[in-house]
């Protein structure tokens, strides 16, 4: 089915068409439509046979009887694998997503402010996972006080991320106690994975019941992040596009159960993550594992901090998207997050 001979130069030319079509308008394309808009110097009944040829190969799908055709799975498969050309994005693109990976030193922050931009690029859906804490070590960690019985736990992160947590102390805690806390916490947190926080022991009391009872508090606090980092995060942005699209809106059922898929984090974020060993991985349609997604394509790229994979960057869309500029965009915008984040390792030039 994958094989570039399957299709002869014309199928081929008639599959473009009927993606592009299909893409634009979202509505079955016929033969007459082909004939009248593509130079392919034969008339609409040759077109219609050819049609219905690749269908019988299961490139093509007739939605009714009278119907025109729709692109089916092997349909864009084809379509990506071996028709897709190597492009870029264009200028005003490109600044756009400069931008937004420029604009905070922090990871969640810059995914966030990314996939924002992608999605309104791309109008489809823009989501971002990153990488389990596997490589993700400590860099720093300061508590500040923020009133007489709040403070402020931040953890600084090698992958240019941060955790911050809001704490309640006990009356009856210095500056002095502040400043003691602080000059403890480089030596048992510093190059400490994120494994290595959910382990981490509570220091020995002192006897000072106050500080005792905070410092237990923060270890506790330290040890639930180093789970949160464990699991890895999820940002998402864009989804009025999908759930906007034609085909979901005629049918109501297959609309909420995209929306449930959408909605379920853990599932999202298992789809999105890229475990193929490649920059790039597309999965269409029934490609996907869970039901709810087989409506679905999945575009997605790795974005690296330094050598390290930091997380996947995904556009996911209806099957009946473009899959040209998509790729494109998807590929520069990784490259550049993973370049921006890179800009900021320590012992780099800011």
């Amino acid at each position: 089915m994958n094989d570039p001979e399957a299709l002869d130069p014309r199928k081929r030319i008639i599959l473009r068409a009927v993606i592009f079509e299909y893409v634009a308008e979202g509505e079955p394309v016929g033969s007459e439509l082909i004939a009248q808009k593509y130079e392919l110097g034969v008339r609409s009944a040759t077109i219609r046979n050819e049609l219905a040829e690749m269908s019988e190969l299961g490139y093509l799908e007739q939605p009714h009887t009278s119907a025109g055709r729709v692109p089916s799975d092997a349909g864009y498969r084809y379509y990506v694998d071996h028709m897709v050309e190597s492009s870029t994005p264009d200028r005003v693109q490109q600044q756009r997503v400069n931008d937004a990976t420029q604009r905070s030193e922090f990871l969640k922050a810059v995914l966030q402010d990314t996939t924002k931009t992608l999605s309104r690029l791309t109008h489809q859906l823009a989501a971002a996972t990153t990488s389990a804490g596997a490589s993700v070590k400590v860099h720093s960690a300061i508590v500040t006080a923020l009133g007489p019985t709040r403070a402020m736990l931040v953890v600084a992160l090698n992958n240019n991320d941060a955790q911050s947590r809001i704490l309640e102390f006990p009356s009856g805690l210095s500056l002095e106690d502040f400043g003691r806390l602080n000059e403890l916490l480089p030596g048992l947190l510093v190059n400490l994975s994120a494994r290595g926080l959910t382990r981490l022991k509570t220091p020995a009391t002192t006897g000072k019941a106050a500080y005792d009872k905070f410092v237990a508090s923060v270890f506790a606090t330290l040890r639930s992040i180093g789970k949160d980092l464990s699991r890895g995060h999820l940002v998402m942005e864009g989804e009025e596009y999908i759930l906007a699209q034609p085909e979901l809106q005629r049918d109501t059922g297959l609309l909420k159960e995209v929306l449930d898929n959408l909605e379920n984090e853990d599932l999202l974020s298992s789809a999105i993550q890229n475990a193929s060993g490649q920059p790039m991985l597309i999965t269409i349609g029934r490609e996907n594992d869970a039901p709810g997604m087989h409506k679905l394509s999945i575009l997605r790229h790795s974005f690296y901090l330094g050598s390290e994979e930091a997380g996947t960057l995904a556009i996911i869309g209806t099957t009946r998207q473009d899959y040209q500029s998509g790729i494109a965009l998807l590929r520069f915008t990784a490259e550049a997050i993973g370049q921006s984040l890179t800009k900021l390792l320590p012992g780099e030039s800011i």
